[in-house]
């Protein structure tokens, strides 16, 4: 399979991609893939590089180091804070960042979030607004907007929210410190839990099997589901009718069918 890197390995954001499989790696170990303009930056830029490929089906989302992301940069964000320059600094950061959650949001692809170590703020809400997550079993997720007395960013209202419903939401981000993988998931927020150790096999076999759906099934399936919860009934069925029309008219169903037709002949 080819693969190809398309970054420098002190980006702060990496993107190598393996075949129908991309994967960006939060790349400022040292301040656990905090989110500062740098890295915000590059992964607007490499966001949009994966949503023009047809050849993407999947991207996965990890970090290096010991942790997931920490969330947004304090040290960038308290100077900030110290100089009054508060609206400035986040909303330049917060553009580049939150245009990059957009297009994970909107991409034809499968995202997939492949957390260890911590997910805090920002970093929590990127697991969650991704369309998948996967998580090593001793993963801690920690909201921390409310400790600093702020409201969700990086999406944090958008994916969680959506998959828990707004009560679950406001309990996790304004009464809960942190929580472990084994309650996100029950709580649905995990796609799959595994022992740490067993966390980059897993992430591979799940985004390989992802990658096997063909891309026209991956686009109206993810478009149709976040469309659904604000979409009338009838507009909706006919969504889903325009939809199976588009995947049944490529050359893999055609492939697809035949087979299934032609089983136990």
């Amino acid at each position: 399979m080819p693969t190809s890197a398309t970054s420098l390995p002190d980006d702060p954001a990496l993107l190598r991609i393996e075949g129908p499989i991309a994967t960006i790696t939060l790349n400022r170990p040292a301040a656990f893939n905090s989110i500062d303009l740098s890295i915000a930056k590059k992964l607007e830029q490499l966001g949009a590089q994966i949503e023009a490929s047809n050849d993407i089906r999947v991207l996965v989302i990890e970090g290096e180091g010991r942790a997931f992301c920490a969330g947004g940069d304090l040290q960038t964000i308290g100077a900030a804070a110290a100089s009054d320059t508060i609206a400035p600094v986040v909303g330049e950061l917060l553009q580049h960042y939150h245009a990059f959650i957009a297009t994970l949001r909107r991409m034809p692809k499968i995202v997939l979030a492949s957390v260890h170590g911590s997910a805090a703020g920002a970093g929590m809400s990127l697991a969650f607004a991704a369309d998948l997550c996967i998580a090593a079993e001793d993963a801690r997720f920690t909201p921390a907007y409310a400790k600093l007395g702020v409201s969700p960013d990086g999406g944090g209202t958008v994916g969680l929210a959506a998959s828990v419903g707004s009560r679950r939401a406001l309990q996790i981000f304004l009464a809960e410190d942190s929580f472990s993988a084994a309650q996100a998931y029950q709580w649905g927020l995990l796609a799959k839990m595994v022992p740490a150790v067993e966390l980059k096999a897993a992430t591979r076999e799940l985004a390989q099997r992802l990658a096997q759906t063909a891309p026209a099934g991956i686009a109206a399936t993810k478009a149709l589901v976040y469309s659904a919860p604000n979409t009338p009934v009838e507009a909706q069925l006919d969504a889903e009718r325009d939809g199976i029309i588009g995947c049944m008219q490529t050359d893999e169903f055609r492939v697809a069918v035949k087979k299934f037709t032609s089983k136990g002949k």
